[in-house]
């Protein structure tokens, strides 16, 4: 089944499967990254929408997902904001030309693209050179305990949601070319971590 599929069909409980995660943490990152963006901002993988109700009025915001089904739901959340644009389209081919945005951002996305390092290349591509691409993501830990059990895990979470569990995504940021600033751990040791990095 692709990607397309997977989340085309989870798209309708998406939002209440993670209310608990919502609940316990992303809600809170949420509020205290985004707010912080300016100028455009690419939200790559924005899913149904849950960063919309963060971003300032500010901001030019355009989101983008392969996801039809997920789409619809980011554009209930984005009809009282006159400053979001949504797109339908592949997070590893992206339809911008380069230098077109002042921030790239994505929020547990990185896990899910089949091919990760395509997709940071184009991150890198499209985020002005002055920019900055900012990382939100769970990953492989470098804790042995806890990356067993992720790898162990791993081809059960890909094979229900398409959800890689075992990436090592600042790893994949470096080879994609990107200048990595700052690793910030966030929860379960360094599962979740925040990444900025400059093109």
């Amino acid at each position: 089944m692709s990607i397309i599929s997977k989340y085309n069909r989870v798209s309708y409980v998406f939002d209440t499967m993670e209310i608990p995660m919502e609940y316990m943490w992303f809600s809170k990152w949420r509020k205290k990254i985004l707010p912080e963006l300016s100028g455009r901002v690419l939200d790559l993988g924005i899913g149904t929408g849950k960063n919309i109700p963060y971003y300032p009025d500010e901001c030019e915001v355009v989101g983008v997902d392969i996801s039809d089904k997920m789409l619809s739901h980011a554009k209930e959340k984005a009809v009282h904001k006159n400053n979001i644009s949504l797109f339908q389209m592949d997070a590893e081919n992206l339809a911008f030309k380069d230098d077109s945005f002042d921030y790239v951002i994505t929020t547990f996305v990185l896990c899910s693209i089949p091919d990760p390092i395509a997709a940071l290349k184009e991150m890198k591509r499209v985020c002005k050179p002055d920019g900055m691409v900012v990382n939100l993501e769970h990953m492989k830990s470098e804790n042995r305990i806890i990356a067993f059990i992720e790898d162990l895990f791993n081809p059960l979470t890909v094979a229900i949601t398409g959800v890689n569990i075992n990436r090592e995504t600042v790893e994949n940021a470096k080879k994609a070319g990107l200048n990595v600033i700052n690793v910030e751990n966030k929860a379960l040791k360094d599962v979740f971590r925040l990444i900025k990095s400059k093109p």
